[in-house]
């Protein structure tokens, strides 16, 4: 008999809440996928506020749940288990999600798990191209995490093979957009402006990928570094700042690093496919290069539709169904959320 997952995603500045279709065979099939976003009102301050943040998922919760059980045709009694963000994430968004989930799991007196954040992104490929292989490799890419991850079973074995030493390749965005006097969030503007320039204009560097270096980890932070001071030498000197060449310059040293690690770690483990996901997997011009590396060296390329790579709740509900479906045990309902959660925890 099917089964009705809710997801509920609150961990930095979307509300989501999902709703999925678990199937006798497996299969996950989405029903609803509604989202509210308080970025608006983070952008005069060039980053999330968690306060800001916290206040906003309050305000959205409900509201945000109405309109996902209203596309799906579902009322809330049709509910079969809960999944919430857990961790990671921000530590006061978390807990308005948590006690969300914690309400609705003891109104309706049905099963709650709390899962990880970083593995529902994951997970949310199976929404657009069914089960994942096994094993599977992972391009984790958003706003705080870079990540590369072994996938055995997205419902309990997640392994990190690399993961960013400082800035993530999101943040690295941000902060060259505010560089470039482009609007926060950095990644869509910059992969615009991108467009117009020349991605070989300048010699940014590749960090981390020196012989001495962990070969699947990775740097961003001496990248950004290196565009604003190579912004401000051409202030200095009363130039006209190139901002399409700065941008595409800048985006080709990102994705250049991303999609070389990722092909060379998936050849050295012997997966046959990779899957980029977060935030950042909306960006044309990674998900140009790393099709042709893929291409080049005979690996599937899964890449969600971009609705599906930023946070939502559909993520969560997916991870949910695969959660139930494997038989994980239940969270027990004085579970905390946890704002470090490791991505090898997959569900609480």
């Amino acid at each position: 008999m099917a089964r009705i997952i809710m997801g509920i995603e609150s961990s930095c500045d979307e509300t989501g809440v999902g709703l999925v279709r678990l199937h006798d065979d497996g299969t996950v099939e989405l029903l609803a996928d509604e989202v509210a976003s308080s970025v608006e009102q983070h952008a005069r301050f060039g980053g999330v506020v968690p306060e800001v943040a916290s206040r906003a998922h309050l305000e959205a919760m409900v509201p945000t749940a109405s309109r996902a059980f209203a596309t799906a045709g579902l009322s809330l009694s049709d509910v079969d288990a809960i999944a919430v963000t857990a961790g990671p994430g921000l530590a006061g968004a978390l807990l308005v999600g948590v006690s969300a989930a914690k309400a609705y799991a003891t109104a309706l007196d049905v099963p709650l798990y709390g899962v990880n954040h970083l593995a529902g992104h994951i997970a949310v490929d199976t929404l657009q191209h069914g089960p994942l292989p096994s094993p599977c490799l992972a391009l984790l890419v958003s706003g705080g995490h870079t990540q590369l991850l072994r996938i055995d079973d997205i419902a309990s074995s997640i392994v990190e093979l690399g993961s960013t030493v400082d800035d993530a390749a999101g943040e690295a965005y941000d902060k060259v957009a505010r560089v470039l006097g482009l609007p926060y969030p950095g990644g869509p503007p910059i992969d615009k402006a991108a467009k117009d320039g020349d991605p070989a204009a300048i010699a940014f560097p590749r960090g981390m990928t020196g012989p001495r270096d962990a070969k699947f980890d990775f740097s961003f932070s001496g990248l950004k570094t290196a565009v604003a001071r190579w912004v401000e030498g051409a202030q200095r000197r009363g130039e006209e700042i190139p901002v399409g060449d700065v941008a595409a310059s800048f985006q080709e040293a990102v994705v250049d690093v991303l999609t070389m690690k990722a092909v060379r770690a998936a050849k050295e483990q012997g997966i046959g496919t990779l899957v980029i996901s977060g935030g950042v997997a909306a960006n044309s011009r990674l998900k140009e290069l790393a099709t042709a590396r893929c291409e080049a060296a005979g690996i599937e390329l899964r890449v969600p539709r971009p609705r599906l790579c930023t946070d939502n709740g559909a993520m969560i509900a997916a991870l949910g169904a695969h959660v139930v479906a494997a038989k994980r045990p239940t969270s027990n309902l004085d579970f905390s959320a946890n704002p470090a959660l490791p991505v090898e925890v997959v569900s609480l």
